[in-house]
């Protein structure tokens, strides 16, 4: 570790692991109620269970971009972050208000009032005076990151990253907007769930793969950067206006369907192009680094963030499919796969690069780690699969042959076991994932007799 402020990032990766922990059980607790519907339907409702797994997963993700941007800044900007503790000050507001959001959606807590009460907008359900304590905490972020960088050296990859994470932070600002009409209240939110997942979070993906490739391969910046560029040029130009393929059905000019159409279609070359670098990268490289594991999840999350966002997600936008589709389970198959390829797949590559380093010991667990990869990879490939099948299904029973709603869940019954079983799997790789970072590896001397110290 060449600075020392580079330890605040393992305060965040710690808190951000502990939150996927909670997320993924709460994914398999839905999984569960899918199948076993009147399952602790009195004391946690299912509509209470899934907020519960979208927020944290959220947050667990923000927490990790975070922590990404403390370990590599640094580096990148040739000097220590300018403050060390505005960035542990920051990390406290956030998880109070986490806190804060759990006691209120679990005990249902200030309903109705306007400041403590939770709100009933997907995704940012939070209260308001958690929200108000978000983008404080965002500013502290923001300045605290922007300084470091204005003060240091200034790279490609920083300037992605920074531009990523304040276009975060302020299209969040449109959560505190919330129109009585609907369909403009659909019109922001969007504003903010699709340019976050489908516009300025690929710039920050963008720009911490490069850095992982720069550090796992060696290939040279120059040729790093490039490739960045044209990602990021991708992304803005398809994502901005991509954004139409979520005003189909919701009360906005016709025009949308065809720009939405158009637009949305382009969203795939991003992902492709963030796959081909990291293969290219890889294939190009002069190093032969330690880290076998969080090379493998860097090439995973490309090539799973293209399958999962980029061909699942071109499969239902064009607006004659979506028009039969959306809402279904082919949406959450969608979903899922696109969040775990693109931004879980991300913050598990740098958790998994920087922990060794930032902990003072070699590579360790190696083993378990990409046992973990490929568990959570194959069951989220699963589970997407089934999803895709049963909402190819519902699709037609419900939308094309009109049957009622409850009657084809009845008859998706088989495809919900099934999803339920890959999520175990993939919560059995979650956790075995949490204890390969977080266990030291027991060395083996030639005599065989095991000892506790870590490698130096």
């Amino acid at each position: 570790m060449k600075y020392q402020s580079q330890k605040v990032a393992l305060a965040y990766f710690a808190v951000a692991l502990g939150l996927f922990a909670v997320q993924v059980l709460g994914g398999l607790l839905a999984g569960w109620i899918y199948v076993s519907p009147n399952f602790l339907s009195e004391i946690l409702p299912f509509n209470i269970v899934r907020m519960l797994h979208t927020n944290s997963l959220i947050v667990w993700l923000l927490l990790g971009f975070m922590g990404s941007a403390y370990f590599l800044i640094p580096e990148e900007a040739e000097r220590e972050i300018h403050s060390t503790k505005l960035a542990y000050l920051q990390l406290i507001i956030l998880v109070v208000g986490t806190l804060g959001v759990v006691l209120t959606y679990v005990f249902n807590l200030f309903e109705g009032n306007w400041l403590l009460g939770r709100e009933g907008r997907e995704f940012i359900e939070q209260p308001k005076w958690v929200k108000a304590g978000i983008v404080v905490a965002a500013l502290i972020f923001l300045y605290n990151v922007t300084m470091t960088v204005l003060k240091g050296k200034k790279t490609a990859i920083t300037n992605i990253l920074l531009l990523g994470l304040w276009g975060l932070a302020l299209l969040f600002l449109f959560s505190f907007y919330n129109p009585s009409n609907l369909a403009l209240d659909k019109q922001y939110w969007w504003n903010i769930v699709h340019l976050w997942v489908e516009g300025v979070w690929e710039l920050i993906m963008a720009s911490v793969l490069a850095y992982l490739m720069l550090k796992l391969t060696g290939v040279d910046r120059e040729v790093v950067e490039k490739w960045l560029y044209v990602i990021v040029a991708a992304a803005l130009f398809s994502g901005i206006l991509g954004t139409g393929h979520h005003y189909y059905w919701i009360g906005t000019p016709g025009y949308w369907q065809w720009i939405g159409s158009i637009f949305s279609s382009l969203e795939v070359v991003p992902f492709f192009a963030m796959m081909a670098f990291a293969f290219v990268m890889v294939w190009k490289g002069r190093r032969n680094h330690p880290n076998n594991a969080a090379l493998l999840w860097s090439l995973g999350c490309a090539t799973l963030a293209f399958f999962g966002a980029g061909v699942w997600g071109f499969l239902h936008t064009l607006h004659g499919v979506n028009y039969y589709t959306h809402g279904t389970q082919i949406t959450a198959a969608h979903g899922h796969l696109a969040f775990f390829g693109a931004y879980v797949s991300l913050n598990l590559a740098i958790i998994t690069y920087a922990m060794p380093i930032l902990r003072g010991r070699d590579p360790y667990n190696q083993v378990l780690n990409m046992a973990s990869f490929w568990l959570m990879s194959g069951g989220m490939a699963f589970m997407t699969f089934v999803l895709t099948f049963a909402g190819t299904v519902q699709t037609h029973l419900q939308r094309v042959m009109g049957e009622y709603y409850m009657d084809v869940q009845d008859q998706l019954l088989v495809f919900y076991w099934m999803r339920f079983g890959a999520g175990a799997a993939f919560v059995l790789g979650a956790f075995l994932f949490i204890y390969a970072i977080a266990v030291p590896r027991r060395e083996v001397i030639q005599s065989g007799d095991a000892v506790g110290t870590p490698a130096e």
